[in-house]
């Protein structure tokens, strides 16, 4: 039995994929919208929602939370607009659409995005 495997590793040690997380949060915040594979969104789509509430809330330490988390002040600037346009959300920021093949990739490509 595999008890408690629900983190997904990504093929990478856990400095790695935590940087990972980072960018990908970085990029999808600032662009509000990114391709990546499909395990990499899935792993994102957790990280980022947990940042849109947390920005939600409006205090100081929110929004140290928010920047130890993603260390940019133009990524957390953006959060904060984020935050305000999904006030009266109760969560499901971003939705993650399959594209299948991408270039040379074979069927594993996936969009994720904020919703409007």
């Amino acid at each position: 039995m595999r008890h408690h495997d629900r983190n997904r590793k990504l093929g990478r040690e856990k400095r790695q994929r935590v940087a990972l997380l980072r960018n990908l949060a970085r990029s999808l915040i600032l662009k509000e919208g990114i391709t990546t594979t499909g395990a990499k969104a899935k792993a994102l789509r957790p990280f980022v929602e947990r940042l849109v509430t947390t920005a939600k809330k409006n205090t100081l330490a929110s929004s140290r939370i928010t920047a130890m988390r993603l260390g940019s002040p133009e990524t957390d600037e953006k959060l904060k607009e984020l935050a305000k346009r999904f006030g009266k959300r109760s969560g499901g920021y971003t939705r993650i659409v399959r594209l299948g093949r991408v270039g040379k990739r074979v069927g594993d490509m996936s969009r994720i995005e904020f919703v409007k």
